[in-house]
């Protein structure tokens, strides 16, 4: 009997284990890089952020942010307004990137700030829904950076 309790424990430890380290697993393929600026809402440049869905890229030149707006080999940084919060993504497509070791951008679809669209592998990206590819060949989600709105400054970080 207490044989049985004891492997009931063991393997439930295990599956809690298996569990914890799943759920910690990143999706991220892009590389990390250094990632660190604050915007403020009430620039011009940022007016797109007023408004759900509203989206505007970011890079090294925007305010002089230098590299820490520039995201992964200087491709810039998409930032999207959703339902009360803040997204950001690295530009690099990760599906060009893992399957041809390719540093492609994302852009900002014109006809709906919400998705982003890779130029070369053609698939599209849901700003609102975490990066997650809604169609195309791609299967990882966009790079995404930690978001904070304080008033109107929104910082991004990793």
């Amino acid at each position: 009997m207490a044989s049985d309790s004891k492997i009931r424990l063991f393997l439930i430890t295990v599956a809690l284990a298996i569990t914890l380290v799943s759920c910690n697993k990143k999706n991220d393929v892009i590389p990390d890089t250094y990632v660190n600026f604050t915007l403020d809402l009430n620039d011009p440049e940022f007016v797109n952020l007023s408004g759900f869905g509203g989206s505007v890229v970011v890079g090294s030149s925007t305010n002089n942010w230098g590299p820490s707006a520039a995201g992964y080999d200087g491709n810039g940084i998409i930032i999207c307004y959703g339902v009360d919060e803040f997204y950001a993504y690295d530009r690099t497509c990760p599906n060009d990137y893992v399957v041809n070791n390719l540093s492609v951008k994302v852009n900002i679809d014109p006809g709906n700030s919400t998705i982003a669209v890779c130029p070369k592998c053609g698939t599209k990206y849901g700003l609102t829904e975490g990066g997650t590819p809604a169609s195309g060949v791609g299967r990882y989600p966009l790079k995404n950076y930690k978001t904070r709105q304080q008033g109107n400054y929104v910082t991004v970080w990793n």
